[in-house]
């Protein structure tokens, strides 16, 4: 056991280590992460390797610097790399259902798409002037022309040989019919055909039946004709169309050359479509002159969308490789979805509805994604792991592929799919993912671990001045004095609670910079100095220590008991840590014992109350073998303990308390007072050894600002493990204290030096009144047991 002096009891950064006066002189922090060399290594490995299934895991809690470094480092390395092609859905000509998926040269896709625009526009005008103009006209006059001529023909030397025949040719509704003639050449009427014969009608019938005969095959070879003649329109209206179409499509042609086969098909497609559609470009804007259009399906304006672009990821402004950090990792942001118009009454879609995400837009580059925001999205991220595994993505609105029909008539293709996945998240998130998500350990090959605390090297602590120099540059705020620096510098080895760490959490020592900065500017001073930094940790802790004031006020008005001063039996000051928001305190704690014979052991009130969590209840059972191994090796321990945290109303849980609740045990069983103005934290082994403890600069600070508020006798202090003398790193008012005498820390290493420290009989003669009176509580139990025995005998 040993008193601390005032110099051990926080690890302080010297003001002179610095050479600088203020961070203004010193180059701003650039390069990579401070203080994180295992995750810093082990992303550049994940960076370099470009093979399948090495995705990159940040696991790290948060404010560690895993989101700004993930995107800072792909953004350098996105730098370095190609921009990637710009990605378009075309329209499919052989199968319209399934749009095209192609990708262009960056930069490439919004010229295409306007381009196309433009020629659909421009052939709009000028297709219609082709075909009403005087060279069509005359040639299309002269096709007709020839075809009427030679039907007329064909007519007219028929008609020639059924008069030899006595018929002739008559218009009717259904077309020409042959009807017998008189001798005048004339049509024979009803009245004369009825005077005729019944010989001389049956010839006429028979006549009339084979030169019908011979005018249906005459009429075909008419319409045979006439097809031919279509034919020759056709082939004029696709000649003169083409002597439209193809100087500019081969222009576009001309102008994409270097972006592949694909174009120039396409390209192919729509001229060869443009040209078997004449008409479409043809047609007047009748409609407009009716309240309801007539046909209720596909419109003009419908047909020319086929011939657009749609242009799903844009490349133009890209340089290096894209870095995308999807903050809402929904399905229909990462993985793009088909949007849908409403038209009398029913829903319609089509390829320009198609509408890329996140995926799309980091393709061939870096995806940053949060994991917890994924994995609530659990489309998303099953989408995402099928797309990794794949190598592919194709657009589909969510639970198509579940449904027994699809919604959307639409089955785009895919694209093929090349982004490294840099995914954000917690150790215990990793742990999860890894145990029990097979394909999660074959996706995500690299693990970038963040520690929460880094080593408080001389290097460490110049790159966390330039680290301060960064944040004053980058916000443009008052830079820091060297004093200031230090001063944050041991804030951060208080939240990493080891004086010779420093915490990596630096979003929180971002808020101290942020916060000292305002004050300084306040107080017009230009830079900031160390009590400006003092004044923000002091604010800072103010406007979040309401509950930890509200107890503080409980214990001095005697609401929550605690003794600071004299002695008492079966009772001692324990010490705790409690949480509320962003705030974590330390208050003492009343436990006390009661003892008697009996076989119990060490009974856990807390326990029996369902208060007690299971580490809690394991301390209290290593106390039941320390007595047993200490006390108890020549006589059973007939011993019944019971132990509690008074005026406790919620969960406890830990180790930490095993010293205080054994000496509070001891004091019961041999009735020798404890010291009250003493307040001890500590674990303990069954072998009587010391163990470190969690949160003691808060457990030391709650028992001594009690003690300031009722006074302080000289006497009162804190014994924690000899093992936690590094985590100290107490405030100004407890250090000040103890130089004066005031207060007073002490470090044991076993609990024999507690019990010399919290007794005023030695620790020899505590053992051996401990020892007599466990030997007469066990002759007690002796004769209770004989006398229990001898009266069941009586009554038999």
């Amino acid at each position: 056991m040993r008193e601390l002096d005032a110099e051990e009891l926080r690890c302080e950064c010297a003001r002179d280590q610095f050479e600088f006066e203020t961070t203004e002189e010193i180059t701003p922090f650039e390069e990579g992460i401070i203080g994180q060399q295992r995750a810093v290594e082990a992303t550049d490995f994940g960076f370099n390797i470009d093979k399948e299934g090495y995705n990159i895991f940040m696991a790290g809690p948060i404010g560690t610097g895993k989101k700004t470094y993930a995107r800072r480092k792909s953004q350098d390395i996105a730098d370095e790399i190609p921009t990637p092609n710009d990605m378009l859905y075309i329209f499919n000509f052989e199968d319209p259902e399934s749009p095209r998926a192609i990708t262009i040269p960056a930069g490439s896709g919004r010229p295409l798409s306007d381009d196309m625009d433009n020629v659909i526009e421009e052939l709009k005008e000028e297709l219609p002037k082709l075909f009403e103009g005087e060279e069509f006209e005359e040639k299309r006059s002269e096709i007709m022309g020839e075809y009427q001529q030679e039907s007329n023909r064909m007519m007219e030397e028929f008609d020639q040989e059924i008069r030899e025949e006595g018929f002739t040719l008559q218009k009717s509704e259904r077309g020409p019919v042959p009807v017998p003639i008189n001798e005048e050449g004339e049509p024979i009427k009803q009245d004369e055909y009825q005077k005729l014969d019944d010989d001389r009608r049956e010839e006429i019938r028979e006549k009339s039946q084979q030169i019908k005969k011979q005018l249906d095959k005459l009429m075909r070879n008419i319409r045979d004709k006439k097809e031919e003649a279509q034919e020759k329109l056709s082939e004029l209206q696709e000649e003169m169309g083409l002597s439209i179409v193809q100087p500019i499509i081969d222009q576009l042609k001309h102008r994409y050359s270097d972006c592949g086969e694909e174009v120039t098909d396409y390209l192919e497609d729509v001229k060869q479509d443009i040209v078997n559609n004449l008409d479409k470009f043809l047609q007047g804007d009748n409609d407009q002159q009716m309240p309801f259009p007539v046909n209720m399906g596909e419109g003009d304006d419908d047909f020319f969308v086929r011939y657009q672009v749609n242009l799903i990821v844009d490349n133009s402004d890209t340089e290096g490789g894209p870095v995308v950090f999807e903050t809402n990792p929904t399905y229909y942001n990462l993985f793009g979805k088909i949007e849908g118009k409403s038209k009398f009454g029913t829903v319609t879609t089509d390829f320009t509805m198609i509408k890329g995400g996140s995926l799309h837009e980091a393709n061939g580059g870096y995806l940053i994604l949060q994991a917890k925001d994924v994995l609530t999205n659990h489309f998303s991220w099953e989408t995402l792991k099928r797309a990794l595994i794949n190598q592919e993505h194709k657009v589909e609105n969510i639970g198509e592929q579940y449904r027994s029909y699809p919604i959307s008539s639409l089955k785009p293709e895919p694209f093929d799919i090349n982004v490294k996945v840099i995914m954000v998240g917690s150790p215990m998130l990793y742990s999860l993912l890894y145990n029990f998500d097979e394909e999660f350990k074959k996706l995500f090959k690299i693990k970038a671990h963040f520690d929460t605390e880094m080593e408080r090297s001389q290097e460490n602590m110049r790159d966390f001045a330039s680290f301060v120099a960064q944040v004053c540059e980058r916000e443009d705020i008052n830079h820091f004095c060297a004093g200031a620096v230090s001063k944050t510098i041991e804030y951060s080895s208080r939240l990493a609670r080891d004086g010779k760490k420093m915490t990596t959490r630096f979003n929180e020592l971002i808020e101290v910079i942020y916060e000292a900065s305002t004050w300084s500017e306040m107080e017009d001073d230009d830079k900031v100095r160390e009590e400006h930094v003092q004044k923000a940790l002091e604010k800072k802790e103010y406007r979040a220590n309401l509950a930890e004031e509200k107890i503080q006020e409980m214990l001095d008005r005697d609401r929550l008991l605690i003794d600071v001063k004299g002695e008492q039996i079966g009772q001692i000051n324990g010490l705790s840590v409690h949480h509320s928001g962003e705030h974590t305190f330390g208050r003492p704690s009343r436990i006390t014992c009661q003892s008697f014979p009996g076989k119990e052991g060490v009974v856990n009130i807390e326990r029996k109350a369902e208060m007690s969590g299971s580490i809690h209840d394991k301390g209290v059972l290593i106390l039941s073998g320390f007595l047993g191994g200490r006390y108890a090796r020549e006589h059973s321990l007939t011993l019944s303990a019971s132990l509690a945290f008074e005026q406790s109303y919620s969960d406890i849980d830990g180790d930490s308390a095993s010293c205080a609740e054994l000496l509070a045990i001891i004091s019961s069983v041999t009735e020798l007072p404890l010291r009250q103005d003493l307040a001890i934290t500590g674990s303990m082994n069954q072998r009587g050894v010391v163990q470190p403890i969690g949160g003691a600069n808060c457990k030391i600070e709650g028992f001594y600002d009690v003690c300031r508020n009722r006074g302080f006798t000289g006497e009162q202090g804190v014994v924690i493990p000899e093992q936690n003398l590094e985590n100290l790193m107490l405030e100004d008012r407890v250090l000040e204290s103890v130089g004066r005498g005031e207060f007073h820390i002490y470090t044991v290493e076993r609990i024999d030096e507690a019990i010399d420290l919290f007794f005023e009989p030695s620790v020899e003669e505590v053992d051996s009144r401990m020892e007599s009176v466990l030997e007469e509580m066990a002759e007690t139990a002796r004769n209770l047991q004989d006398e229990d025995e001898k009266g069941e005998d009586e009554s038999v």
